[in-house]
């Protein structure tokens, strides 16, 4: 299972492969730490109008931003965006700070997640994971939609990148059970809820490029990387399960510099098909057969379209 992990396809350089991004607005989820935080700080670099870091904490994201800074981020306006993707109301007020501030939205990277959590629900009821690595991003993304549509008029390269994980291999067989999925799901191993959430992400992504043609929707696994996730799952699982995933993490990890390669590589290469899901770097065909399922990645649009349609 590790070698599906291991770092691959496209020599991808952030430095001389993304392109000056003078003018175009952007916002990456979960930006004060590991995967977006270097998201953010490779961005950078190339003059965009605008950077957006959305997170809970504001003093983390603004530590954050002090520190892109210092490391020479500070050509690009960076500015903290309040979000935390449990809480509905929280999307909402992030999703009208951001259309009250900007007439365009070139790059949306859902990266921000949380792993293998203690048993729990978001603020609306859904299973802690599900609710904020799937719901959370899809109600923020369909609040943004509009802006997207609008910005792609003028600009025909308009993407949204969807962070998911190889752990979707953990899903199991019945994903999903909607009605457990608002639920605290205890008879379900944390991590098999990691997995749920992680599949709805492949299952989304795909979904949404279906439907809107002049966007760029792509899901991204970005390797074994050395970052609080892994962490999370060791310390919320037996000590056998919890000793096997450290060893693994040893073994098979990445920096975060080399784990956001996939996720950046989706957001510029020329290269990216809509609706497809990539494994490090840019490459296709080892997702799960569970991932392919039209009939489950329909079922998901449709549920999660009726349980969001009272806040839009």
């Amino acid at each position: 299972m590790a070698t599906a992990f291991l770092m691959g396809g496209y020599n991808f350089n952030p430095d001389k492969d993304i392109p000056d991004l003078t003018g175009k607005v952007i916002i990456v989820t979960g930006g004060n730490a590991g995967l977006g935080l270097e998201t953010i700080r490779q961005i950078s670099k190339h003059n965009p109008a605008h950077i957006y870091l959305a997170g809970r904490s504001k003093g983390r994201g603004e530590k954050a931003i002090e520190e892109l800074k210092k490391g020479g981020a500070s050509v690009s306006p960076i500015s903290y965006l309040p979000l935390d993707l449990s809480s509905f109301e929280s999307v909402k007020a992030a999703a009208k700070q951001f259309k009250e501030e900007s007439q365009r939205l070139d790059l949306l990277i859902n990266n921000a997640g949380i792993m293998s959590t203690p048993d729990g629900l978001t603020k609306e009821g859904y299973e802690i994971q599900f609710g904020t690595n799937h719901m959370g991003h899809a109600l923020f993304t369909q609040l943004l939609l509009p802006v997207m549509k609008k910005t792609a008029n003028e600009n025909p390269d308009v993407r949204i990148v969807f962070l998911s994980s190889g752990a979707e291999g953990w899903a199991p067989k019945g994903t999903y059970e909607f009605d457990k999925l608002k639920t605290r799901m205890p008879e379900i191993a944390s991590r098999y809820r990691y997995g749920i959430s992680k599949v709805a992400n492949i299952h989304y992504a795909a979904a949404l490029a279906e439907r809107n043609p002049e966007l760029k929707v792509t899901s991204v696994h970005p390797g074994v990387v050395e970052t609080n996730l892994a962490q999370s799952i060791m310390n919320n699982s037996n000590f056998l399960v919890g000793m096997v995933v450290y060893l693994g993490v040893k073994v098979v990890a990445v920096s975060p510099q080399k784990g956001a390669l996939n996720q950046l590589w989706a957001s510029f290469s020329p290269d990216v098909k809509s609706g497809t899901f990539y494994h490090p770097v840019g490459v296709t065909g080892k997702g799960t057969r569970l991932s392919e399922n039209k009939e489950k990645r329909d079922a998901l649009w449709n549920w999660t379209e009726e349980e969001l349609r009272s806040h839009l």
